[in-house]
């Protein structure tokens, strides 16, 4: 590619057919998958940023750091102008396996920060005004591998006196793509720039757990039956008013409700853990796509779906765990004693056999190892109670008891 080439002729280079442009805002007539691209009339020698707009998003989404601080709005209009590339025209490549119109359409309606209804593309926001973007489009179903070459096509036609002057020259990509098709990242230097997702509602009190015949067992938390009985794993009611907590000798014992987003700091350890594993796999990941990608086609490369694949889930739980991170109230174990509560290390007696388990939240939980969800059956009955209650969850099979013999 030519320095400055426009959309069609980039489009055109991978061997697309190209169709448009519309201007921004207006309806796209392509319904099916494919790849587009946003583009200027003409290059800009520097970013049009609006101010306002950058300090804006710094005061709604609370989460945003640059370089781990809190920016100023011109700190932050700094950052996004230094990896504006003057002679490019070219500011988005964007590819949906579904609608290119309803994409569009739904990065149009986002506001900066929000994280729906599609928050790619996001910085186009932080410009004063959008309506001379024009865009352009090609259907495929390749989404993926046509995605990918027009990124690679883009950064060959980058001057290299521009190149040098990036923050990050070793992912080169258009200034409103964050990502490359195959996951390597813009070292930008920001983080939490979109809104968390909302935290669920926390879950009622409960106190008596009424279970349907077939519910499966170990689907919420609770701990696994013992060898050598019938099983009488308790399960929630699918469709149920709020479930109420039963405890026999202890008053109150049961009614604690526990925050959707509570971990205890073993639980947020354990994340963080897995989080800086999963991060550390992303080299690897892009390593393999990149050598598949030397094999040839790439719709009959096994090997390049298959890192995809491995990529997407990496990217999916890489996500989920920093959600969850970010939205987490943390909650020290209660002190020992107490009645029981998130983080509180139970020994029980179950019908005549000792057991031990940790309350912990649905996202830590654990049966076979120990650790059962404060939101199970069995984890909701006993929160509250105290030493020598006795917590019954009523089973298809008969109820099952569990006597209180040590809180710690």
């Amino acid at each position: 590619m030519i320095p400055g080439a426009d959309a069609a002729s980039l489009l055109r280079a991978v061997g697309l057919l190209a169709d448009g442009p519309v201007r921004w805002g207006r309806p796209i007539p392509a319904t099916g998958a494919g790849v587009f691209v946003i583009e200027l009339p003409a290059p800009l020698a520097t970013v049009p940023l609006e101010l306002t707009r950058v300090g804006k998003w710094i005061e709604r989404v609370e989460t945003l750091r640059l370089d781990g601080a809190r920016p100023t709005s011109r700190a932050l209009a700094a950052r996004l102008a230094a990896f504006w590339l003057p002679s490019q025209t070219i500011l988005y490549v964007g590819a949906t396996d579904a609608s290119i119109a309803r994409r569009l359409a739904a990065i149009e309606r986002t506001e900066l920060g929000d994280r729906r209804p599609q928050s790619a593309a996001h910085w186009l926001k932080t410009m004063r005004s959008l309506d001379a973007l024009r865009i352009w489009w090609a259907p495929t179903d390749a989404t993926e591998e046509y995605e990918d070459a027009l990124l690679t096509a883009f950064a060959a036609g980058v001057p290299a006196a521009e190149l040098a002057s990036l923050p990050d020259p070793a992912v080169v990509l258009p200034w409103a793509n964050l990502r490359s098709a195959t996951g390597e990242r813009k070292a930008t230097g920001l983080t939490g720039s979109i809104l968390a997702e909302p935290a669920a509602p926390p879950a009622p009190p409960t106190r008596v757990v009424v279970l349907p015949d077939g519910d499966a067992e170990g689907a919420h938390g609770e701990p696994p039956p013992r060898k050598g009985r019938a099983s009488r794993a308790p399960a929630t009611v699918r469709k149920a008013p709020p479930l109420v907590a039963a405890a026999g000798n202890g008053p109150g014992a049961g009614d604690a409700a526990v925050d959707a987003s509570a971990l205890t700091p073993d639980g947020e350890a354990r994340l963080r853990a897995e989080l800086e594993e999963l991060v550390g796999r992303r080299p690897e990941v892009v390593a393999r796509i990149r050598t598949a990608k030397e094999h040839g086609d790439l719709k009959e490369n096994s090997e390049y779906h298959a890192a995809r694949e491995e990529q997407s889930f990496l990217e999916g739980r890489i996500q989920a765990i920093e959600n969850r991170l970010r939205t987490a109230v943390i909650v020290s174990a209660p002190a020992a004693g107490s009645r029981v509560g998130l983080g509180s290390q139970v020994t029980l007696d179950d019908d005549g056999e000792t057991v031990r388990y940790t309350i912990v939240g649905a996202a830590d939980a654990d049966p076979r190892g120990g650790r059962i969800s404060s939101a199970s059956p069995v984890g909701r009955a006993l929160l509250g109670s105290d030493v020598g209650d006795v917590v019954t969850v009523v089973t298809p099979a008969g109820d099952r008891s569990y006597r209180v013999l040590s809180i710690d």
